[in-house]
């Protein structure tokens, strides 16, 4: 099978979705199990926007989460897609992830579906700070503030107990005063801006296949360009663990992990010597 996505690559560079699968490795879980099912739940947009103690808790356990999050390198997938990237079997890349692990390990077009979390937007006025700085002034805001969790999810937050929630200072938007900062992602129950999608769309249709990386597609985000793909007729290749909601659409399966997946393929298409696990070291450069 892996034969069988070299030789669709080989017919022009595929378009690129990847979803949480992709960073696991990196320390980063995915929201489903293998077989779809989702492990947690996470904040939906409507509890956000309607509460200031839903903002409060996000903010507290994100507070938590982020320097494990911040913390997080690409792995060995992430250097490897950028590899295909570079021998010209694959272009741009839509990812549904929120880490920017893509382009830490130096891959270039990279789409964020879904946003990024190092940046930070008011609801309000729309002012807008970058996560570092708002984490630090969050720091000078809760002195002491030591609480601990083992935990980590896609979103960067993590589960704490709302003892140490109610303690917690919620960052204000330094602009107008609101309490309404949110990190500038598309939370569950949102939606992804009309031309985002239309650019996604256009890159789809202007491709000569489009190749799934880590992705159950559970969420009509994702589903859609693999829709679209097969509606259009152009091969799809999918590797993953696990069944896919989009199973039916696909014509590459390559059940299996991310890694050794990817870098056969790397080895069946490029030319020369194989490529060596120590090469594609996961200690790249931290994310933006």
């Amino acid at each position: 099978m892996i034969e069988e996505l070299a030789r669709m690559l080989s017919d022009g560079p595929a378009l690129v979705l990847t979803g949480a699968g992709i960073s696991t490795d990196s320390g980063i879980p995915d929201y489903r199990g293998p077989d779809g099912t989702r492990k947690v739940t996470p904040m939906h947009l409507s509890e956000f926007v309607a509460s200031s103690g839903a903002r409060q808790r996000y903010w507290a356990r994100s507070f938590v989460g982020w320097r494990r999050f911040h913390a997080a390198r690409p792995n060995e997938a992430h250097h490897l897609v950028t590899r295909l990237q570079e021998c010209g079997a694959v272009g741009p890349v839509i990812t549904q992830n929120v880490d920017g692990l893509h382009q830490a390990a130096g891959t270039r077009d990279v789409i964020e579906l879904h946003g990024s979390l190092v940046d930070v937007v008011c609801l309000t006025c729309e002012a807008r700070v970058d996560r570092p700085s708002l984490d630090a002034r969050m720091a000078a805001e809760n002195p002491g503030f030591d609480a601990e969790s083992d935990e980590i999810r896609p979103d960067g937050d993590v589960r704490l107990d709302q003892v140490d929630v109610e303690r917690f200072v919620a960052p204000v938007c330094t602009s107008c005063g609101a309490d309404t900062l949110k990190p500038d992602v598309v939370f569950f129950g949102g939606a992804v801006a009309k031309p985002l999608v239309r650019r996604c769309f256009d890159l789809v249709d202007a491709a000569p296949s489009l190749l799934v990386l880590g992705s159950s597609l559970q969420v009509m985000s994702g589903l859609r360009f693999v829709r679209h793909a097969a509606k259009r007729g152009i091969p799809i290749g999918l590797v993953t663990r696990g069944p896919s909601r989009g199973d039916d659409l696909i014509t590459h399966r390559v059940d299996g992990e991310l890694a050794p997946s990817l870098r056969s393929l790397v080895d069946c298409l490029s030319p020369g010597p194989r490529v060596p696990s120590a090469a594609l070291d996961s200690c790249g450069p931290r994310r933006r």
